[in-house]
């Protein structure tokens, strides 16, 4: 069986035939699959790149390339009803991160983007679709529908990945999320509106498709959250186990998609967002266990999806369009996304520079794609519709994920590879180390809930945040100019916690807690090692050795290596210093540790607590 639809190919190669023949078992081509997927991603977190742009590469390489892996054949009819469902626990995933609280900031102009936006976008792709690719008027509007997506799979690892600050951010992934629901039931209603045209006259047509709008988001919005209500119930009553609550809320997820489906076509996008969205936003049981589960399985997902949608691609399907593709994939990116967002934003007291980075910013992802295929069977094959909506995410992928992290920095709104450090605590022990830091040109943000370690910190001259870490408060701080965390209370179990949170924001690796106890005691300790972070220092560096070593008068000091005097002449001639940091010649910070990598060279700067009169050596 060849590849179906515009993925077919009549000729192929002595090769491809042998790949496909011996190679593209049912189980090499789902292991292909998942491992190609996690190490995409594993690749792009060292590369510091996008991870969907290899995950691009990677699925062309696997699919048009080479034929080892073969969707259609692999899956069947089964291909696009699992796509459908796995961007629905995507949808949900992405949802239960977002915070109705940032409405107050966000909500006039997430408004405006969700609708002159949305309607600006889908008029100026159609007419470019008309007029440029020459497409009918009834794929042309459907085409302009689809192109309105952009959706978490795409705009959630490029956020992350930059780390936009201010307000830019939360809308960047408000509407990416939010967008998805909207532009696929958009392009059913449009689909349905057209056919509904040949029967009837246009004002009955309209009035069939606003009320298909209004039905389909009653529908999801109706079952998303009566499901996350007696999910929230459940749980408060404790009727589930612990070990059974991710897979629980996983399956009724799909439930919920999967009834609000049967109801009403194409709402369950809406039920999944609005499931998250309802969990995400109540107090009464808390839901970060089940977030975390979800966060991973919606990697595995992410990834696993970007592959086998990419390939499915036909390349010549893609390369017939000729200069009129061109043409028109930098009408959508170069005309399409700014005026929209320029024209939505009017009179919402965004500055220019945030304006301009959601103009840079809207790649088409997995929605856009599962859509148009399915689109692609209704028109009866429509090679060139459908080449047409992956030539845009292809485009898209790769302008702004190789672009857009260096127009967030000159715009002011983010950093490369940030050098500070978040510490929690603004205990005396804390503030010294914070103020060395920031003599060493280390910006460093200390958090608090002591009112008074907030005062002196800040007579201190060190950026304060009077909050608790656990809080959701933390997630609207200032944290451009960081990228790690040292938790350094004098409490374990807030260290443990503050920990779990540092991994959220910096990763597992850039996060660092105090000891408070000796590690003979460590048993004793509510100590978890999959919450605890890395031991910051070394094993004996507790809180208690910190307090004594500063009130015997020990300073923080910094101490520049050279070739005449290395780390072991250091060493010799500051016996039982404590080592805190080493910055190296470009600014670039590391964090001492007990499973510290190497040791420091020449040219880098030792910071560490060291003795009262010992004659440092700069």
């Amino acid at each position: 069986m060849g590849r179906k639809g515009i993925l077919a190919n009549p000729t192929t190669s002595p090769i491809e035939n042998l790949i496909l023949e011996h190679s593209e078992t049912p189980l090499t081509a789902v292991a292909g699959i998942l491992v190609i997927g996690i190490g995409c991603q594993w690749l792009a977190s060292i590369l510091r790149l996008p991870s969907i742009l290899l995950l691009l590469v990677a699925g062309i390489i696997a699919g048009p390339v080479s034929g080892f892996i073969d969707p259609d054949r692999l899956l069947g009819d089964s291909l696009l009803p699992l796509v459908s469902l796995s961007v629905a626990v995507i949808l949900f995933e992405g949802s239960m991160g977002l915070r109705v609280s940032h409405l107050r900031e966000i909500g006039r102009p997430l408004l405006m983007l969700l609708t002159v936006g949305v309607l600006l976008t889908a008029v100026i792709c159609s007419l470019a679709a008309y007029w440029i690719l020459r497409f009918d008027l009834e794929r042309s509007v459907l085409l302009g529908s689809i192109l309105t997506v952009t959706g978490p799979t795409v705009v959630s690892p490029l956020l992350q990945h930059i780390r936009p600050i201010g307000r830019v951010g939360s809308l960047a992934k408000w509407e990416g999320i939010v967008v998805d629901p909207i532009g696929a039931v958009l392009a059913v209603l449009v689909f349905a509106g057209a056919r509904a045209i040949r029967v009837s006259e246009i004002e009955d047509a309209a009035m069939i498709g606003v009320i298909g709008f209004l039905k389909t988001f009653a529908v999801g919005l109706l079952i998303g959250c009566g499901m996350a209500l007696a999910l929230r119930e459940v749980l408060r009553k404790h009727w589930i186990p612990d070990q059974l609550q991710s897979p629980v809320t996983l399956a009724m997820v799909i439930l919920a998609f999967a009834v609000s489906n049967t109801f009403q076509h194409e709402s369950g996008l809406v039920a999944a967002t609005a499931m998250g969205l309802v969990l995400a936003n109540q107090r009464k049981v808390a839901v970060g266990n089940i977030y975390h589960f979800k966060e991973s399985l919606t990697v595995l997902l992410i990834s696993s999806l970007f592959i086998v949608l990419t390939a499915r691609l036909s390349l010549s399907s893609i390369a017939d369009l000729g200069w009129r593709g061109a043409v028109f994939l930098a009408v959508v990116i170069l005309i399409a996304r700014p005026v929209s967002v320029m024209v939505a934003t009017v009179g919402c007291g965004m500055p220019m520079n945030e304006r301009l980075f959601l103009s840079w910013l809207a790649p088409r992802g997995i929605v856009a794609a599962a859509v148009a295929s399915v689109f692609a069977i209704e028109l009866g094959g429509a090679m060139d519709f459908i080449a047409a909506a992956f030539l845009v995410i292809i485009g898209t992928v790769l302008v702004y994920g190789l672009t857009v992290g260096w127009v967030a920095r000159r715009l002011g709104l983010s950093l490369l590879d940030p050098q500070g450090v978040l510490i929690v605590s603004a205990h005396p022990a804390a503030r010294a180390i914070g103020q060395a830091l920031m003599h060493s040109k280390i910006q460093v943000l200390m958090v608090d809930t002591n009112l008074e370690n907030i005062k002196a910190a800040r007579m201190a001259g060190l950026p304060t945040y009077y909050a608790n870490i656990l809080s959701e408060l933390i997630h609207e701080a200032d944290l451009r100019a960081l990228g790690r965390m040292i938790a350094m209370t004098s409490n374990e179990e807030v260290n443990l916690l503050a920990a779990a949170r540092g991994a959220e924001l910096f990763g597992r690796r850039e996060t660092y807690r105090l000891r408070v106890t000796s590690v003979a005691h460590e048993r004793h300790s509510p100590s978890h090692e999959v919450l605890a972070g890395r031991i910051l220092f070394s094993d004996d560096a507790t809180y208690a050795e910190l307090d004594r070593r500063f009130a015997a008068g020990h300073i923080v000091k910094a101490t520049k290596l050279t070739e005449e005097f290395d780390f072991d002449d250091y060493a010799m001639q500051h016996p039982g210093s404590l080592h805190l940091f080493i910055i190296d010649a470009t600014g670039k910070l590391r964090v001492c540790s007990k499973d510290l990598e190497s040791a420091p060279s020449a040219g880098e700067t030792v910071l560490a607590l060291v003795a009262p009169k010992i004659d440092i050596i700069d």
